[in-house]
């Protein structure tokens, strides 16, 4: 689902970028009879009236003010310390497996019916039980890579959006005063402020735009990337535990303990006294 709103997205990304370089926006269509770019007569002060000086421009922010909300938004769902490390399923089953109560098959049962990140991890683990520790550490590596890859799955779209929107703030900039100075050229209007406002004002609120979305979207992607870092450091640990416990060197260690002595059984009368 996710995946298909992001083509969706990336879609209406183009389209922004085919309407904005191919509208009847820029100045050099005005001259031939348009009038497709707001009047603007004074230099824009509130968020309306910045929305409106954009004007087509406006499209590519959207869609990039779009793109950050929904991955900041999908992200923080799906890397929730809940979902991608559930305590009790890693706390009882790192005890079943330390204690020898849990058998191969039994193991990776458990872990195929969770799902959880943390369980296809082990079940790479387990599927190596009883061979040598090196092996069994590399098919977690192996095992926890794809799952990294699967966290920072959609890390790289707001990567894209603070590296992007300030670009379009540049371009914008760019534009802007090419409208100024075709209007100097045009009409004569180097003293004339009211006729540059427009040109200015596109300069002024598409970088403004541009920052806007960048600095939000950077400081999120950091976010999400630290914690990211701090989930695989604590699966690490949760792995290595694993590997101390169903390697062969470990099942071998298990085998040379002395086992418990069993108690013998208690005589009912007793046990009822004890109980009270």
């Amino acid at each position: 689902m996710f995946r298909r709103t992001a083509a969706s997205l990336k879609g209406l990304m183009g389209a922004a970028l085919l309407l904005v370089f191919f509208s009847p926006s820029s100045t050099f269509a005005e001259e031939a009879g348009g009038a497709a770019m707001p009047a603007v007569q004074k230099m824009p002060t509130s968020i309306t009236e910045m929305a409106q000086s954009l004007g087509y421009w406006g499209v590519p922010f959207a869609v990039l003010s779009l793109l950050t909300v929904w991955s900041a938004v999908e992200r923080f769902v799906m890397l929730r310390r809940g979902r991608v490390i559930p305590k009790p399923f890693v706390r009882r089953f790192l005890k079943l497996v330390e204690s020898g109560e849990l058998e191969r098959d039994e193991a990776l049962q458990v872990c195929e019916e969770n799902g959880s990140p943390i369980a296809h991890i082990f079940a790479h683990g387990v599927r190596k039980w009883g061979k040598t520790s090196v092996e069994v550490e590399q098919a977690i590596i192996d095992g926890g890579e794809r799952q990294l890859g699967s966290l920072k799955s959609n890390l790289r779209v707001l990567s894209g959006t603070y590296t992007i929107a300030p670009l379009f703030g540049l371009l914008g900039t760019v534009w802007g005063m090419l409208v100024s100075f075709d209007k100097i050229a045009s009409a004569g209007a180097m003293g004339n402020s009211q006729q540059l406002a427009s040109g200015i004002a596109l300069a002024l609120v598409t970088t403004a735009a541009g920052l806007a979305i960048a600095i939000p979207a950077m400081v999120i992607y950091l976010y999400l990337a630290g914690r990211v870092d701090s989930l695989v450091m604590e699966m690490d640990d949760l792995s290595q535990r694993l590997v101390n416990s169903i390697s062969a060197e470990a099942l071998a260690e298990r085998m040379t303990r002395p086992k418990r002595p069993v108690r013998e059984a208690e005589p009912a009368t007793a046990a009822k006294k004890r109980a009270v």
